[in-house]
C-alpha cells in the first residue's frame, strides 16, 4: 500500500493536484491480489473506502455472460462509458496488454466478446523465445513482403493485428445482426490504426470516463 501511495503521489504532484483535495477513489483492477492493497492505500492515505468495480456494483447495463463475475473490470467500464455516450449498438476494441473486443446491444446489454494477446506482448514473446529475431519498433513497412528480418517482423505485427481486428469486428457485426459503431481505445499505435478499416472513433479516455460514470452511480 505504501509503494502504491508513493507512485500515485508522483502522478498527483506532476499534475499539480493537492493530495488533500482527493476525497474518494474508484478502482478497476484485473489483478485480484492488488485489490486489498489498493483498498488499504485508500483507507490509509485518503481516508476513504475505494469503490471496486466488480460483482454487485451498479453499472446501468445488463451482462449476458455465462458467469458475469468473469467479465474483466476494464471491459465493464469501457462498455458503460461507450453506451452512455452513444446509446447505440457498439463494438469496443481495447488495445492493452490484451486486445479485447466487447459487444453491446442497442438496449445496453453486454453481449460478450473476444480476447487476444496484445501486440506488445506478442512481439516481446517473439523476441524472448527465438534465438535470432531482434526486438524492433512497431512501424508500417514499405511492403507486406518484407525484405529484411526487421521489415518481416513489422509486416507480421502490423498487418497481422490489423487483419485480426478487421476480421473479428466483421464477424461480430454479422452475429449482432445490426449496424454497430466501432470504438477503439487503449494504447493503439498510429501504425496499426492506419491499417484498420473498421474503426469509427478513437476514444483514448474511454476507461477514465467509464470510471467517473460508475463512481457517480455508486457513491451516494
Amino acid at each position: 500500500a505504501d509503494e502504491y501511495w508513493v507512485l500515485i503521489k508522483e502522478f498527483i504532484l506532476l499534475n499539480e493536484v493537492a493530495a488533500e483535495t482527493i476525497d474518494d477513489i474508484i478502482v478497476a483492477c484485473v489483478v485480484p491480489s492488488l485489490v486489498p492493497i489498493l483498498q488499504e492505500m485508500g483507507q490509509k492515505y485518503f481516508s476513504c473506502d475505494p469503490i471496486i468495480v466488480g460483482p454487485g456494483i451498479k453499472t446501468g447495463i445488463s451482462i449476458s455472460y455465462k458467469n458475469p463475475a468473469e467479465v474483466g473490470a476494464d471491459r465493464i467500464v469501457n462498455a458503460v462509458a461507450a453506451f452512455s455516450k452513444h446509446k447505440s449498438p457498439l463494438i469496443i476494441v481495447d488495445f492493452g496488454t490484451a486486445t479485447t473486443f466487447d459487444a453491446v446491444s442497442k438496449n445496453g446489454e453486454y453481449l460478450g466478446g473476444a480476447i487476444f494477446p496484445g501486440v506488445n506482448i506478442s512481439m516481446e514473446a517473439l523476441f524472448k523465445n527465438t534465438a535470432k529475431l531482434p526486438r524492433v519498433d512497431l512501424a508500417v513497412p514499405e511492403r507486406v513482403i518484407g525484405k529484411s528480418t526487421v521489415e518481416s517482423i513489422q509486416s507480421g505485427a502490423v498487418h497481422g493485428v490489423a487483419g485480426m481486428v478487421n476480421h473479428i469486428v466483421s464477424k461480430m457485426r454479422d452475429e449482432m445482426g445490426e449496424k454497430s459503431m466501432v470504438i477503439a481505445t487503449g494504447g493503439i499505435s498510429n501504425s496499426i490504426l492506419s491499417e484498420l478499416d473498421v474503426i469509427d472513433e478513437v476514444d483514448p479516455f474511454l476507461t477514465l470516463d467509464g470510471l467517473l460514470i460508475l463512481y457517480n452511480r455508486n457513491r451516494s
